[in-house]
């Protein structure tokens, strides 16, 4: 090369870096490298937030094309104080009596939430009875009343914020009865439940409705099955600090009994409690059992033979109080549901035996676009929740729907035109199955309203996702939305009542 070309070349290549594209282009993947290799970089996206949320592996512009197998986890579990959400149970003395601001029949404190913008749906007037009546006897502290809840979602469940909050102030409500189920380890690096002990080892591979699949479609509650063999441990139990999950008197835990299954024991507080052989001539899903004194305790799931298949454990409490499943799936559709065998996730609900089963979607399927088209995302997803009622035909249904959803078009921010489309179908769904709808779109303020919240702090720079305070703001609308429409629910109770 000539002198002159070099330094034609030397000149192109500094007009180029002086380029203001180029130069952002630099600045993003310095800040990516940064945030990837500075641990604390994590928490200064979030000042205003606990922690970060999960965040969904991007979709893609076609549908996730799912494999079956298996995947080992490269870590178990911690427990993460540092994201734990702050206490959301805060009783207002101003309130008390008070439900939903209707005078409660029982002397029954309610907390200070900040008023849904939004009222829930329900064109028929009763699609949460069921669940009222469960929360009502609970509320009259009927012996074992417990009322329980089913939550799935997607990545903003997986963090266990809006969940977290919900279930917290629903707790400080009603009572406490329990965390209700966890994964047995981090199916997902982001996986995180507030109020709760959890570790586990390395040594567990898994199966996931979002792949890989499990052959033969036996994922459990939470949509993934954990594989071990001898050596592989893990622990749940009560809170170490704080106010919520510091007892507990019922741990239990789903697994898969199958030819040529192996052999675990369940240790409390140090000692063995029970050695379960998991060999049968068929497979078939079981549930095992420990009673405790009502307080503090730790359970221990030890591999010591063969390899076993389990799915999740149970902290709950005699009741009366609330107990809240958060089914977080990260990267989840809807229609991932429908991934699992039917009988065995009919089997897996009836076990739970939810009062209300809640389900939150919509992030995931708005990255699908326009190659899943909508009248087949309506049918898919009226599919997966007439499961659920089949299954569980007293049970309550709700669907919470998507949040808005922006991205950078020619240059501009904007919301994502599909995600008023998508919310359309969820609140048809809602409407044809008998479900109640809560409208998180337009509860945040409708077109236009993610990258405002990303301004605010309340939603993440991907603005896909909901910054932690974000998600505990959504927690309190949908728990006083709640609150509002069983204030109703009381009010025509009472009328009709002789």
């Amino acid at each position: 090369m000539s002198t002159q070309s070099a330094g034609a070349a030397s000149t192109g290549l500094g007009d180029l870096l002086k380029a203001a594209p180029t130069r952002a282009v630099l600045l993003c993947c310095a800040l990516g490298v940064a945030f990837e290799c500075i641990p604390a970089a994590e928490r200064l996206r979030f000042l205003s937030a606990p922690a970060a949320l999960a965040r969904d592996t991007p979709a893609g512009d076609v549908p996730v094309e799912l494999g079956v197998g298996s995947v080992e986890l490269k870590d178990g579990a911690q427990s993460q104080e540092a994201m734990a959400i702050p206490n959301a149970g805060q009783v207002s003395a101003a309130n008390r009596g008070l439900i939903g601001g209707h005078e409660a029949p029982l002397d029954l404190p309610a907390i200070d939430a900040e008023p849904p913008p939004v009222e829930l749906l329900d064109p028929s007037g009763h699609a949460l009875d069921r669940f009222f009546l469960a929360l009502s006897a609970t509320q009259r502290k009927t012996p074992g009343a417990i009322t329980r809840i089913a939550h799935f979602g997607d990545s903003v469940i997986v963090s266990d914020y809006v969940s977290g909050t919900l279930r917290q102030k629903l707790q400080t409500t009603f009572g406490d009865a329990g965390h209700g189920y966890m994964l047995i380890a981090n199916a997902w690096p982001a996986y995180f439940h507030n109020d709760v002990f959890r570790f586990a080892t390395g040594g567990f591979t898994v199966s996931r409705i979002v792949g890989p699949l499990a052959k033969d479609g036996l994922h459990g509650l939470g949509g993934v099955t954990f594989s071990a063999t001898r050596g592989a441990i893990a622990q749940f139990g009560t809170a170490e600090k704080g106010t919520f999950g510091r007892n507990v008197s019922h741990f239990e835990l789903s697994y898969l009994a199958q030819p040529d299954g192996g052999t675990f024991e369940i240790w409390v507080d140090g000692k063995v409690a029970q050695q379960v052989d998991t060999n049968a001539t068929s497979k078939e899903t079981r549930q095992v059992a420990v009673e405790v004194v009502d307080g503090e305790h730790r359970f221990e799931l030890r591999h010591v033979r063969g390899t076993t298949r389990t799915f999740g454990v149970v902290l709950e409490r005699n009741g009366p109080g609330v107990v809240l499943d958060a089914l977080g799936i990260q990267g989840a559709r809807i229609r991932f549901l429908d991934k699992q065998d039917d009988t065995h996730l009919a089997q897996e609900l009836k076990w739970r035996r939810p009062d209300l089963i809640a389900y939150q979607f919509g992030a995931n399927e708005s990255g699908d676009g326009y190659a899943y088209p909508m009248d087949e995302y309506l049918r898919t997803m009226k599919l997966v929740i007439e499961q659920g009622q089949k299954a569980l035909p007293t049970a309550s249904c709700l669907i919470i729907g998507a949040m808005d959803r922006a991205r950078v078009e020619n240059g501009v921010t904007t919301s994502m035109r599909i995600i008023g489309l998508i919310v359309e179908q969820q609140q048809r769904a809602a409407r044809e199955l008998g479900c109640a709808y809560f409208d998180t779109y337009h509860a945040m303020g409708g077109w236009g309203a993610m990258p405002n919240w990303v301004k605010r702090g309340l939603g993440q720079a991907d603005m896909t996702h909901p910054s932690g305070v974000g998600a505990i703001r959504l927690g309190n609308w949908i728990y006083q939305a709640l609150m509002n429409e069983y204030g109703r629910y009381l009010e025509r109770t009472r009328k009709s009542s002789p």
